[in-house]
């Protein structure tokens, strides 16, 4: 590869590999912590609605209507609110604006992978701690001087939780830096940081409609903190593109706040299929982390995790292994239909002679 015109802070760029999305037919994948379910059955009547003829024209830069709908939903001011697109923009944003500093940041060492990237794409220094024995992030390790602090709550990929309080006694103490709580999975069971942002105005929260509303390919996210904070981002994303979301993703985004029914059902479904694999993964002779997501993370007591995962494979079945040493025993296991997780348990049970 001929890489003469590249600029040299690109040479040493490692960047963020994304989950497989192979095209193979009758495919069970349980890779990428996508939605097993559709979105709202209202979004398919939005689209075929939809005059195609306003597609010539920008969308709106602010997201106005979707603005108004997720300020009413999380019951916040309108100003309080930064859309983009993808919460993977919103946070890249947000490194730019709060974490170019003189003192290194703080992450968990075992999180979104995509944090690293972003510090190696705009040169910013963190400083990775420890997740504990059993998986935790515990936030009483981060009351160090820092240029600010990022976590992922549900944490991926172990997907375990911390308490909102728990959250809040960071913030009390950590009082002169922006404090980041990445909530991408926050819906499948845990407590969202939304309020805290009322209260304390160094908290950021960011979500996204890629996993629980089922609409990851129209690439929604936003986040919700103090005005300031919002100013920030907004400065940032009119220097890079100032219509960060489509016409088509806003409209639908707007329906899917709307049909709280047809979400909350589908929440249920997911975690109710969550704690039947628990179960019976642990059967089966696996170690589970206690999840808050819609995932699982788990190891085989004595059986190889790669071989399992080829296994798998070899059935049509794709599942997620990461190579950290903290975390290469395990694999990450997206949760599918009841029909998709019953499928990948008879595999097991094969490659397990059970």
């Amino acid at each position: 590869m001929n890489q003469k015109f590249w600029s040299k802070e690109l040479l040493n760029l490692v960047p963020y590999t994304p989950g497989e999305q192979p095209k193979i037919n009758d495919l069970i994948k349980l890779n990428t912590n996508e939605n097993p379910y559709p979105p709202s059955p209202k979004i398919q009547a939005l689209l075929s609605t939809f005059n195609i003829d306003d597609l010539r024209r920008y969308p709106d830069p602010e997201s106005s209507a979707l603005n108004k709908a997720l300020a009413e939903h999380h019951q916040v001011d309108s100003k309080n609110i930064f859309i983009g697109n993808g919460s993977d923009e919103v946070l890249a944003h947000a490194f730019m604006a709060f974490f170019r500093q003189s003192t290194p940041i703080l992450m968990p060492d075992i999180s979104y992978s995509f944090y690293s990237v972003y510090c190696n794409l705009y040169n910013i220094t963190a400083k990775e701690i420890p997740i504990d024995d059993k998986f935790s992030i515990n936030l009483s390790d981060y009351n160090i001087n820092n240029g600010g602090i990022i976590f992922a709550n549900p944490n991926a990929p172990t997907g375990k939780a911390i308490t909102l309080s728990e959250i809040e006694n960071l913030l009390q103490k950590n009082t002169e830096s922006l404090v980041i709580i990445d909530e991408a999975y926050v819906d499948f069971g845990a407590q969202s940081a939304v309020k805290l942002t009322k209260k304390y105005d160094n908290c950021l929260v960011v979500q996204t409609f890629s996993k629980s509303r089922a609409l990851a390919g129209l690439r929604i996210g936003y986040a919700i903190g103090h005005n300031n904070l919002i100013a920030a981002l907004d400065r940032v994303k009119n220097s890079f593109n100032s219509y960060p979301l489509d016409m088509l993703a806003q409209a639908a985004a707007i329906v899917a706040i709307e049909d709280d029914a047809y979400f909350q059902e589908t929440l249920q479904k997911i975690i109710l299929t969550r704690e039947w694999t628990n179960q019976q993964l642990l059967a089966l002779g696996f170690s589970v982390i206690p999840s808050k997501t819609n995932f699982i993370f788990a190891r085989h007591n004595t059986e190889d995790a790669l071989k399992i995962m080829q296994h798998l494979r070899d059935k049509k079945i794709i599942v997620r292994h990461f190579t950290k040493d903290k975390i290469s025993h395990y694999l990450r296991i997206s949760i599918g239909t009841e029909l998709q997780m019953q499928s990948m348990v008879n595999e097991l049970k094969f490659f397990l002679k059970l």
